[in-house]
């Protein structure tokens, strides 16, 4: 089944918005795991097990687990077989990017060797670079738009033909999106820009870093985040969820956060008209 309906599957099913976002930082880890053999596996079983069903999908990030070496790969792979158990979706949060055959290993990288269900890419080099990412019709390719960073705007704001380049970007992405594999990130830092890129392309969903720690707002997330055809937006918080207690009760600790970013989004949408249709949120 294509990633996105998936999503939205999910969506319905859990009545959640809410991407957990795996972000595992050893060095935040609880104090009582870190004589564990692999603290950084045990702790994310831990939070598996507390939020899987409040998550609409899980973001790995990569960065924190390559970091590791090879057991931080093993765990990686472990992790996201772990979560495809609970059927779960999983976005391997990687910003992939490359030619030719590089880029052929990274999909095959990804998908097949780790097992994810999507993964997010980089623009920057072009459709023949994603190519063999766009190929794999069942997974999710999410490319990045306007991210959350301060520095983002260094490159994404300038002018080109006259509008910015994350405009650029997303309407090349929308044009990419034949097989219906294709998202776009959007920081919800950026809450400005929200009602306009979902104009530009009302069939690309959303995934959305930046609230939680980074303090996005979501009134205009839930607003224009729905594509036309009801896919909601992915709304990640890794931090605020992560390390909600640094003590024994981390795992309860991080579901109450779940539980509490999923309820926000409800009282924000019950008081928010919404631009696109959208009912994965009603009960």
């Amino acid at each position: 089944m294509n990633f996105f309906r998936r999503v939205k599957e999910r969506a319905e099913q859990t009545h959640s918005w809410v991407c957990v976002g795996l972000d595992i930082d050893k060095a935040k880890l609880p104090a009582h795991l870190r004589g564990e053999k692999n603290a950084q596996k045990a702790f994310g079983l831990e939070i598996v097990r507390a939020t899987h069903e409040l998550a609409l999908c899980y973001k790995l990030n990569s960065a924190f687990f390559e970091a590791e070496g090879l057991v931080g790969y093993a765990t990686l792979r472990e992790l996201i077989a772990e979560i495809a158990q609970r059927r779960v979706p999983v976005i391997l949060d990687a910003k992939r990017g490359d030619i030719g055959n590089s880029s052929r290993q990274y999909a095959r990288a990804c998908f097949d060797a780790l097992g994810a269900d999507a993964v997010t890419v980089s623009p920057y080099l072009g459709r023949d670079a994603l190519e063999p990412f766009l190929d794999r019709e069942d997974k999710g390719v999410i490319v990045l738009g306007v991210t959350s960073n301060p520095g983002g705007k260094d490159f994404q704001s300038l002018e080109c033909r006259g509008v910015p380049l994350y405009e650029q970007v997303a309407l090349k992405v929308a044009a990419w999106n034949s097989r219906g594999n294709c998202g776009l990130v959007v920081g919800a830092t950026k809450g400005e820009l929200f009602q306009r890129l979902r104009r530009i392309a009302p069939e690309l969903p959303f995934l959305v870093p930046g609230v939680g720690a980074q303090g996005g707002a979501l009134d205009p997330v839930v607003r224009w985040g729905a594509t036309a055809a009801g896919i909601p937006p992915l709304i990640n918080s890794s931090r605020a969820i992560l390390f909600a207690s640094d003590g024994e009760d981390f795992a309860e600790a991080a579901r109450a956060a779940a539980q509490e970013l999923r309820d926000s989004i409800r009282q924000a949408a019950a008081k928010t008209p919404r631009g696109a249709f959208d009912e994965t949120l009603e009960d």
